[in-house]
């Protein structure tokens, strides 16, 4: 009994200030829910002890409560300041604040008494004291409560958590799409073929023939299709980066079976493993050596787009960004013809900021280097190397200058020159199973007119070397030229926070010149040269329902496909919905 006295004998007067102080507070803010301004939440995160009431400028000896207060800070050392020296007597606070408060002075007093007497109390610093443990009786309950669930959570997440150093995130795609116009795509060779008929039922019959068993017509059903990552981050450093990607897509692509061409591809489908069989997709490491320089080593699924910057921001992601394959940046960026859950891609690539402004990247990928077969390997087959020169003289700008050199062996599916969204004498010059190799020069650029409204674009120019003979028709050395340009623009924010409107136009990989075929040429011999240009025509939007999930409409026009004017327009309509958790 003589304990429990003793004890409101002594805080009994810290309650009395503390109840003058609350008199002040609430007198000084007449209008119920008032809240605390930015600037004031932001200040109370750093307010400092204070020794002396005189240190608190904003009170005065006039004050009505410069007493309570002067005993609070002197005496029992429970009251703090702001860190311009003020107290602000007059700002309204909040009963969590208020109940908060008290706590830290009654923690303060029990450290007092344990070495100290309370001095005589009288009985109207019991009744007071009494009122405020009653007043404030299920603040206090309610602050201590939190704390325990909080500490009980967190003791949850310690003894359940998946890794000390691993995250997991997932990316889910899913598409309902389809294609629609007049027939399938046809190349220029054999449109000359076609075209050297007589017109009617001999012309009829030659276009017949090169449509073969398939048809002439489009594959135009609908689809409805998935693309699923599952992303294991995992960091030892804090500064470096260990990355395994478990992937399954049963997207088909919308290519030469469903159009005749690889000008209508999504920029997330797929051309082989569409079981939706799960697999190791890509896997990386990148950690830095120094304040300037990163390197990153890919074990397989290497990508030269996913390590270096693309200079196509915002519509670059193939989950958020352009539905197009072609839509999403330079061809430049897939010289080495390798991506994610192909079993391809083993290399290295380093980042260099040489300077705030200027950033250096470079890269090697192997498309087999995982396979020890002659002709593969990391240095005996088909890769390819990439080097880039990035300028950004501010945040608006950004310039940067490429050169890439593949070698593709001739094996089944290895030469792709334009990364299999040109036509199909861009992707392989002299034929599928001639070795290749190629040049590429790309010149990418984007600016910020506002944070609303970003263009971009490319110009890209490959040149393509035949490394073998192959009958009359094809010799060794060999050149062929390549040209594509895009123009894209990009409305961040569009309609309301975090939708992206995007409008894409541009030319395809084109062969302007080749080499190949034979010494005398008539006019129905193959060139594997483009006669005319295609245009790409993109729009789409997306709709960001929350910061998990977004819808995006997308029509995708080709005109001209295959660069022949001969072929029907072909239409790809998609709606892509994006959860990303």
């Amino acid at each position: 009994m003589f304990n429990i006295v003793c004890k409101s004998l002594f805080i009994a007067p810290v309650l009395l200030g503390v109840n003058v102080l609350m008199a002040q507070v609430v007198s000084a803010s007449p209008v119920a829910g008032d809240v605390e301004t930015q600037q004031e939440a932001d200040d109370n995160s750093s307010i400092t002890q204070v020794t002396s009431v005189s240190q608190l400028s904003d009170v005065q000896p006039t004050d009505w409560a410069f007493q309570a207060l002067q005993s609070l800070v002197e005496r029992y050392g429970c009251i703090a300041g702001y860190p311009d020296s003020s107290f602000r007597g007059n700002r309204a606070i909040t009963r969590y604040e208020f109940a908060a408060g008290l706590n830290a002075c009654l923690n303060r007093i029990n450290e007092l008494i344990g070495t100290s007497t309370a001095d005589l109390v009288t009985k109207e610093d019991l009744a007071t004291l009494q009122r405020l443990q009653e007043e404030f009786a299920e603040g206090l309950a309610e602050l201590r409560g939190r704390v325990d669930g909080l500490e009980g959570r967190t003791a949850i997440l310690e003894s359940q958590q998946f890794s000390t150093t691993t995250k997991l995130n997932a990316e889910v795609i899913l598409t309902v799409g389809s294609v629609f116009g007049g027939d399938r795509a046809l190349n220029s060779d054999q449109w000359r073929t076609i075209n050297a008929q007589p017109a009617g039922t001999a012309r009829e019959n030659a276009k017949n023939s090169a449509y073969g068993a398939a048809g002439r017509n489009l594959q135009d059903n609908a689809i409805l299709s998935d693309r699923v990552r599952l992303n294991l981050v995992s960091s030892f450093t804090g500064k470096d980066r260990l990355f395994a990607r478990l992937e399954a897509n049963n997207t088909t692509a919308f290519n030469a079976p469903v159009t005749g061409t690889n000008m209508s591809r999504l920029g997330w489908d797929a051309t082989n493993n569409l079981d939706n069989s799960v697999q190791l997709g890509k896997l990386f490491y990148r950690f830095p050596v120094g304040d300037k320089l990163n390197i990153i080593i890919d074990a397989i699924g290497g990508e030269f787009y996913d390590n270096f910057n693309t200079i196509n921001p915002l519509l670059a992601s193939a989950p958020t960004g352009a539905v197009s394959r072609f839509g999403r940046f330079s061809p430049i960026y897939r010289a080495s013809n390798t991506g994610s859950a192909s079993n391809t891609g083993s290399g290295i690539s380093a980042i260099f900021q040489l300077s705030n402004a200027v950033t250096f990247s470079a890269g090697y990928l192997a498309r087999r280097g995982s396979e020890p077969t002659p002709g593969r390997g990391l240095f005996d087959g088909s890769y390819g190397a990439l080097a880039q020169l990035e300028f950004q003289p501010n945040t608006n700008l950004t310039l940067g200058l490429s050169y890439a050199h593949s070698y593709f062996s001739g094996e089944a599916g290895d030469v792709t020159v334009s990364g299999a969204y040109g036509s199909a004498f861009a992707n392989t010059p002299f034929g599928s199973a001639v070795s290749t190799s190629a040049n590429y020069y790309g010149l990418q650029t984007s600016y910020r007119f506002n944070p609303q409204f970003i263009v971009s674009g490319w110009v890209g120019y490959t040149q393509a070397i035949a490394e073998a003979s192959s009958g009359t028709t094809v010799n060794r050395g060999d050149q062929a030229d390549i040209w594509n340009w895009a123009v894209t623009l990009a409305f961040p924010d569009l309609g309301k926070k975090g939708n992206l409107g995007g409008l894409i136009f541009g030319q395809p990989p084109r062969v302007t010149s080749n080499d190949f075929g034979p010494a005398n040429l008539t006019a129905t011999s193959a060139r594997r040269e483009d006669t005319d240009t295609s245009f790409h025509v993109e729009a789409l939007y997306r709709y960001q329902l929350n910061n998990n999930i977004s819808i995006t409409p997308g029509l995708i026009v080709i005109f001209n496909p295959e660069n022949n004017s001969n072929n029907d327009t072909i239409y790809t309509g998609v709606v892509r919905t994006t959860f990303r958790f």
